[in-house]
């Protein structure tokens, strides 16, 4: 298994020898990296999930494949530019960077297509293909476009096309039986639960990205330029992180906290600030230095990943985060815990107390007297109380893909 932090002891890791292979610009070329080195936690517990269902992938690969795939890769192939080395050419060159550092073998087709919007997208199942905007291409310098393929990569690597497959059907049966009651409920519940994976499926490529850059001030450039676009002279990297740290504690105040939960329930992406924290996050924890340096899990080892483990260490890394976040809903829920906590040993005090004057009544004849009431620290006081603390693809084709 491998946890968020590290690779787990007993789990091979790569090779010195391979470790030291480096591309022409000095990226060390990850040899058989597997996804699992750089999912994030609830998103590696999913796949692990879905993965151990025999005979899933294959179906919904022909579901999916049968007419959508082939829809979208024509809608493309009509109405966009396909790259390489005679069209895009220095585009070309940045995603064979890319495909070295993560050791893909074969190549998805890559395709730029105009839109006035910062976009790239990963399409298709059986045979994925990345699809990128012209103004990311004209916004984005090459180090910056080398990480954003970089990204597209980590979802076929990861195998996300698949899932989001299974999100998109998942949609249009929540369609068809919103009207029912309690059907609409709990297919409310499952999307929610869908939509938190592909939230999480993002962060994942995040980190495939800055594997394939191999340095974090790019990641944090490209966030910040899709926060706010081609003004970086006016913006400030270490003010941008303080604005994901704000966020993540939403000021204290409990209604930011609902309001966040709110704003992101119908969300497929996680907003760019919140991104650059993440990554921050996952750089300052040595988990990526751990990988650029060659201790990362082979794709050979995937077959026999433990679900339960996986699981497991998603809950861990859940519980850790729950615990030290400054959020205010997560404050408030811990406080409430240590109130009941604290309530749960008042009353326990006083039974005690009052079992120990019964026993003396028999023993030596008090047995009227009446246990006294809690004083400070026998039970709850006011102070216990918690606190408040969808683009389409060229052409049109009436669906809506991944997008970045």
């Amino acid at each position: 298994m491998v946890s968020d932090e590290s690779t787990a002891a007993g789990e091979s890791s790569a090779t010195d020898e391979e470790a030291a292979v480096v591309d022409q610009d000095g990226r060390r070329i990850l040899t058989g990296i597997s996804s699992r080195a750089f999912e994030h936690p609830a998103d590696r517990a999913a796949l692990t999930a879905l993965r151990s269902l025999t005979g899933f992938d294959q179906v919904l690969k022909v579901v999916s494949g049968m007419l959508r795939e082939r829809r979208y890769r024509l809608a493309f192939l009509a109405s966009a530019v396909r790259v390489d080395p005679r069209q895009f050419a220095g585009v070309d060159r940045l995603y064979d960077d890319a495909l070295s550092v993560l050791d893909i073998g074969e190549r998805p087709e890559l395709y730029v297509f105009e839109s006035p919007m910062v976009q790239a997208m990963t399409l298709g199942v059986d045979r994925p293909f990345i699809a990128v905007s012209s103004r990311l291409v004209e916004l984005m310098d090459e180090d910056e476009l080398r990480l954003v393929l970089g990204h597209e990569l980590g979802h076929v690597l990861s195998g996300h096309a698949l899932y989001k497959s299974m999100l998109h059907h998942v949609l249009n049966l929540v369609g068809s039986l919103g009207w029912i009651p309690i059907g609409g409920l709990g297919l409310r519940v499952l999307l929610a639960g869908l939509r938190e994976w592909d939230r999480k499926s993002e962060l994942t490529a995040d980190r495939a990205g800055l594997l394939v850059a191999q340095d974090p001030e790019v990641s944090l450039r490209v966030h910040m330029k899709t926060a706010a676009g081609a003004h970086l002279p006016q913006m400030e990297p270490d003010a941008f992180l303080a604005q994901a740290s704000e966020y993540e504690s939403a000021s204290g105040d409990l209604r930011d906290g609902i309001l966040k939960l709110l704003n992101t329930e119908r969300a497929t992406h996680p907003w760019s600030v919140v991104r650059a924290g993440e990554i921050d996050r996952w750089v300052t924890s040595g988990a990526y230095q751990r990988i650029v340096d060659g201790d990362y899990p082979h794709r050979s080892e995937d077959a026999s990943v433990s679900v339960s483990d996986d699981v497991r260490a998603s809950a861990d890394h859940y519980r850790a985060r729950f615990q030290t976040s400054t959020d205010p809903v997560a404050s408030a829920v811990r406080n409430l815990g240590s109130t009941v906590g604290g309530l749960a040993d008042g009353l326990g005090g006083l039974f005690s107390k009052a079992l120990k004057n019964a026993t003396a009544g028999r023993d030596g004849g008090a047995g009227d007297d009446v246990p006294d009431e809690a004083g400070p620290g026998g039970g709850p006081s006011p102070d216990d109380e918690p606190s408040p603390g969808d683009e389409p693809s060229p052409g049109d084709p009436g669906e809506k893909p991944d997008r970045r």
